[in-house]
């Protein structure tokens, strides 16, 4: 039976990153370009007819957040995630990456540390560097036998008691390889918080976006006490498509920490209130269930299919199958190639764009990041062009 998701979206045209880049990108404009953090999907009805609703009054001047906003969220993550969020707890933010710097800004000093744990999404690393803070790399281990990640949570202490450590950006299910960390993972680094007076910033933007083999995904604020030092950052747009409204929220339960961000932004003059941002955010959290319980067995299948055709179709590459998120982390390293070799056979001899591992970090080094948020038969035009490459290599 067709599904509404199989259904293609011309975005070409539209000044979309992931198809108007590719001839900056990827030198050529012909690649099937699955790279970029987004979907080919056309956002949930309830979005469209929020923001058309929005747009038939003809004025779009300074905009509040409405309480309707806030109380859609809150209700949203009780249903979902059974995390009963405080009002007053919620900063509006204009989006998950800036939130990074800011956090940086907020609970380090130029110098300091803050750790990541690569390979991980790149603004991980410039949200630290271009902040004038240190990066602490701490990295993800890989199961030789099943390919999965883990954290090596006694690296990760040693990286903490460095007495210049001050924050820990947990991403939250990872990007990108697809983890959903279990609730035991989730307290041991708490607890490795706890002892080294860490604030950590969780990165829970894929948060709604978990598969139904897999662990459920534990938001990091249920398992914290009023006196632990977390932010949390969520938002709408990975769940129902639409990253370019580019509205995030951040819970903090700290008022003291909650007072440090905000003055952060505004010291910035951040963030100005778009009034099609909020209607947006709010029509995801309030109508889009339903639309995104119906994608998550789209992308499940995606993502089998993909796992299917890698094992049987490409030999050289090897993938384990996500646990959330809509992204692939494709292990190249059998091919023998370098990354810059890796990155021109998939592009001028595959005519596919992807995101090169290296990009992620050194640990990402021979890994390509696929994305499988689109309709099934690109991913059926990918494999193909990736398996007529590989018979040429």
């Amino acid at each position: 039976m067709a599904s509404a998701f199989d259904q293609p979206v011309c975005r070409e045209n539209t000044c979309a990153v992931k198809f108007d880049a590719r001839q900056a990108v990827f030198g050529r404009d012909d690649v099937i370009p699955v790279w970029v953090a987004d979907m080919d999907f056309a956002a949930p009805e309830a979005v469209t007819r929020a923001l058309t609703e929005r747009a038939q009054h003809p004025v779009y001047g300074y905009t509040l957040f409405p309480d309707s906003l806030y109380q859609a969220m809150i209700d949203w993550f009780a249903e979902r995630h059974d995390w009963h969020i405080r009002r007053e707890w919620i900063l509006m933010a204009p989006g998950v990456v800036p939130s990074l710097n800011a956090a940086c800004m907020a609970y380090a000093e130029p110098g300091e540390g803050v750790i990541i744990q690569p390979p991980v999404y790149p603004p991980f690393f410039s949200s630290v560097r271009q902040s004038g803070r240190e990066v602490i790399e701490s990295p993800l281990v890989q199961d030789s036998q099943t390919g999965q990640y883990r954290m090596d949570l006694e690296h990760l202490e040693q990286c903490a008691a460095r007495p210049d450590a001050r924050v820990l950006l947990l991403c939250s299910p990872h990007n990108p390889v697809g983890r959903v960390w279990k609730e035991a993972e989730l307290n041991e680094l708490l607890a490795v918080a706890r002892r080294h007076n860490l604030v950590v910033l969780s990165d829970e933007i894929h948060c709604d976006l978990t598969y139904s083999d897999a662990t459920p995904h534990t938001v990091l604020g249920r398992l914290t006490g009023k006196d632990d030092a977390l932010v949390t950052a969520v938002a709408p747009s990975k769940s129902f498509n639409m990253p370019g409204l580019g509205l995030s929220a951040l819970v903090i339960a700290d008022p003291e920490r909650r007072k440090a961000m905000k003055a952060v932004f505004e010291s910035m003059h951040l963030p100005q209130c778009n009034p099609f941002s909020i209607a947006g955010f709010e029509a995801g959290y309030r109508h889009g269930a339903g639309w995104l319980d119906e994608l998550i067995s789209y992308l499940q299948a995606n993502r089998d299919f993909v796992a299917n055709a890698v094992s049987q179709r490409l030999p050289g590459i090897e993938v384990a199958a996500p646990e959330g998120t809509y992204l692939m982390w494709l292990d190249c390293r059998s091919l023998g190639l370098d990354d810059a070799g890796l990155k021109r056979f998939f592009v001028q001899d595959a005519g596919v764009g992807m995101n090169p591992g290296l990009s992620f970090g050194q640990p990402g080094s021979g890994f390509m990041r696929l994305n499988i948020g689109c309709p099934r038969s690109v991913l059926e035009q990918v494999i193909v062009r990736i398996e007529a490459a590989l018979a040429g290599l």
